[in-house]
């Protein structure tokens, strides 16, 4: 499988737009999150030759700004993308997406969205006290897993688990995305690493709400394994 990075916080390409949250395009039909801004998007939608038209599904993790930015204007441009959804999101939300001119589909458990990729269906979080729904994405492969997250509120380590129970045979060949362990200390951080690792995760690619000491440990913790996540890159490695 292919994941091109159409959003995130660093790029290699000066002409790239950059900003807080992440877009991810899963074999050109398939977008998890949308970035801040729909604007932005679009522009690195179009400097990167992405067909618009290809993309059939929209599946976002979590309720936030920098998740969900982008979304309004895709589907200006696109009418009728099926959006997967956690049922935990809010009635405006849901409400707004269909009047966008999305269809909303909620998923409430392990749900395929495309050939061999999934949904884990809503992980139950918290943020500042409140309840945070979140879903993470599965690729399914010939080496495995992927697991990709939005911002893992609910925690990385819950999240990795909760694929793995849902693929109980399968080894976990990667996690990427969002850890949000951006106000954690270098001890837990470490201690996250090493759970990775017990848990089998053969690469890893902390990004967006990771936070820098984040991706330094993972980067001594995994060496030629470790994913570089920058906007424009391209990973063929699924």
């Amino acid at each position: 499988m292919n994941v091109k990075i159409l959003f995130d916080k660093e790029s290699k390409n000066k002409k790239l737009r950059v900003g807080w949250g992440v877009s991810f395009l899963i074999n050109e039909t398939v977008l998890f999150d949308t970035g801040e801004d729909g604007a932005w998007l679009l522009d690195n939608i179009r400097l990167l030759d992405v067909d618009i038209s290809k993309i059939k599904t929209v599946v976002i993790s979590h309720e936030h700004w920098d998740h969900i930015g982008g979304l309004w204007e895709l589907l200006g441009e696109k009418k009728g993308i099926k959006v997967y959804i956690c049922p935990g999101f809010s009635d405006e939300f849901k409400a707004k997406v269909k009047k966008s001119g999305g269809a909303p589909v909620e998923a409430k458990t392990l749900t395929e969205v495309d050939k061999d990729i999934f949904v884990t269906g809503e992980i139950e979080g918290k943020y500042k006290g409140c309840y945070m729904p979140e879903q993470a994405l599965i690729l399914k492969t010939a080496r495995g897993i992927s697991v990709i997250t939005g911002c893992a509120h609910p925690g990385i380590i819950k999240m990795i688990k909760k694929a793995k129970s849902l693929f109980p045979q399968e080894d976990i060949y990667s996690a990427l995305g969002g850890f949000h362990l951006l106000d954690e200390n270098g001890e837990t951080i470490k201690n996250i690493a090493g759970e990775f690792r017990k848990l089998g995760v053969k690469k890893a690619g902390p990004t967006h709400c990771s936070g820098e000491e984040t991706k330094r440990i993972f980067r001594e913790e995994y060496g030629k394994d470790f994913i570089d996540i920058d906007v424009g890159g391209s990973k063929s490695c699924f």
